[in-house]
């Protein structure tokens, strides 16, 4: 397997819609390194600290943000709030044989400066995106226009993450007008730890729809 695809992209619909809890899934389950290259908001603390507090991470397996800003807004106005520019040159991907786990931060539109969306730095990337989304109201129209996105730039999606209580039709409904799988769909933990997250990988097989990427 090459470097080059030993990389999965988690993005999200929305805001809160869960992508550092997924990213954790991933994290733990595919074995891989954690890294969030652009973190806004860190009064209220880092998802980079919440990943490795929740799997009890080793320092070998994360990596350091590339950029950090204290406004918990969008990062082109986090980093203008702080005289600071995001320059895309400064998030090529990490030179490691290690599946990385990226997680971006907000979706897919969420300009990252005045010139440059979170959407292009995907297709600068060029590695595969699972999407994360809620399971209930409007997230047919979110995830649908996602994948729109994300299909009209030829970007690799390897499926779709659900966050929240169980819906009858919002997951087929899904697959069918998205042309794509449910990887999983992940309800609210009453607590969220690496124990209940292990447990939930093996309930969800995922080992079976993201096998390329289990390390040997």
């Amino acid at each position: 397997m090459s470097t080059f695809s030993k990389r999965i992209i988690i993005c999200g619909t929305d805001t809160d819609v869960g992508k550092t809890i997924v990213s954790s899934f991933l994290v733990q389950g595919l074995k891989g390194i954690y890294w969030k290259p652009i973190q806004s908001g860190t009064e209220e603390g880092t998802d980079t600290k919440t990943v490795c507090n929740l799997l009890s991470l080793e320092p070998n397996s994360y990596l350091p943000e590339r950029y950090k800003f204290k406004a918990p807004v969008s990062p082109h106005w986090a980093a203008e709030q702080e005289s600071a520019f995001i320059e895309p040159s400064n998030l090529k991907l990490p030179d490691l044989d290690e599946l990385i786990i990226i997680e971006t931060a907000g979706g897919l539109m969420v300009p990252l400066n005045r010139d440059w969306l979170q959407i292009d730095q995907l297709k600068a990337w060029g590695a595969p995106i699972i999407l994360v989304a809620r399971t209930g109201l409007g997230t047919l129209n979110h995830t649908l226009l996602s994948l729109e996105a994300l299909k009209h730039r030829n970007l690799e999606v390897l499926g779709i993450v659900l966050n929240g209580p169980p819906h009858k039709d919002n997951p087929k409904t899904l697959e069918q007008f998205g042309d794509t799988k449910i990887l999983a769909s992940l309800p609210i933990f009453d607590e969220v730890n690496a124990k209940v997250l292990s447990q939930e990988w093996h309930k969800q097989q995922l080992d079976q729809k993201l096998k390329r990427y289990i390390q040997n």
